[in-house]
């Protein structure tokens, strides 16, 4: 009988242990997924990033340096408001500011971060569906339904980010900084690393703010965050939205309003986000209930 109970005692330890190997060998496999999705996502940014080095001289010509020049598409319509409205401020005839350059590695540098963030900005949804090809065989079917085109959603909320931020804030920016004087006699000579680093963090910082509604779907579905919840702090939002859109822009009320009003109005379509999720989360859970 002792025998008996020993042997089996002795089987239950190699079917744990044979357990244990098969969720080690799961977690490598996933490792080993998500690694190759990792290397494919790098690959297609290496790729466009040297493509973009290699047309290096018109990107920084039509691309980078156009919002540095009065002839800018965003002046331009400036200038036809003005015109509409009889408000001739709005026309902006010139940027009283040169960009040098004062070290001597410094152009190549540039052309090097330069076209490497060019190659994420145009990546990005290429990037995010080899993201979610990772993810999307761990959600439940309801989720995958529900989630559908989200690779489509964050693709187009990034890319109007970086629209907006590049035709709108980016360009009213460069005119308000230049266009302050502390006396006539100052001359705005502008170092090119500081040039870029504005355009593009004000850029970048619109395409990843526009994301707010994907942020707040996926804390709704982890269940961190309630519709309830986001109307309560409302205000309080209104508040960091107010804080963010300070810190992020030049300190001119014009800057600060154009940041803050998609960043309201895309808190708004994050409340109706969550408040569809939160509704098809509870019919779910009534209909197993009658079941």
């Amino acid at each position: 009988m002792e025998d008996f109970d020993d042997d089996e005692l002795y089987d239950d330890k190699l079917h744990q242990e044979y357990k244990r190997k098969e969720r080690e060998m799961s977690f490598l496999d996933h490792l080993e997924e998500l690694r190759w999705h990792v290397i494919r996502a790098l690959l297609a940014i290496v790729v466009l990033a040297i493509v973009a080095f290699m047309f290096r001289a018109p990107i920084w010509h039509y691309v980078i340096l156009a919002p540095s020049r009065p002839d800018f598409w965003t002046y331009n319509m400036f200038c036809r408001l003005g015109t509409i409205t009889g408000a001739d401020f709005f026309c902006i005839d010139e940027l009283p500011f040169i960009i040098q350059n004062r070290r001597m590695t410094a152009q190549f540098t540039m052309a090097l971060s330069s076209s490497f963030i060019i190659g994420i900005i145009v990546a990005f949804p290429y990037a995010f569906w080899e993201f979610w090809r990772f993810i999307k065989p761990g959600l439940y079917n309801n989720e995958q339904q529900v989630s559908r085109g989200a690779v489509f959603f964050v693709t187009v909320l990034f890319l109007s980010g970086i629209l907006f931020g590049y035709y709108v804030v980016a360009p009213i920016s460069i005119n308000f900084l230049t266009n302050f004087k502390l006396d006539e006699s100052i001359l705005n000579e502008i170092d090119l690393t500081s040039y870029v680093s504005t355009v593009m963090m004000l850029v970048l910082a619109c395409g990843i703010m526009f994301q707010l509604p994907v942020v707040v779907y996926f804390l709704t579905k982890a269940g961190l965050i309630t519709p309830q919840f986001l109307k309560m702090y409302r205000k309080h939002a209104i508040v960091v939205i107010l804080v963010l859109s300070a810190l992020l822009t030049p300190p001119d009320i014009i800057s600060q309003i154009l940041m803050c009003i998609p960043l309201l109005f895309l808190y708004e379509i994050s409340i109706m986000v969550s408040n569809t999720i939160k509704r098809k989360e509870d019919k779910l859970l009534l209909e197993e209930e009658n079941e």
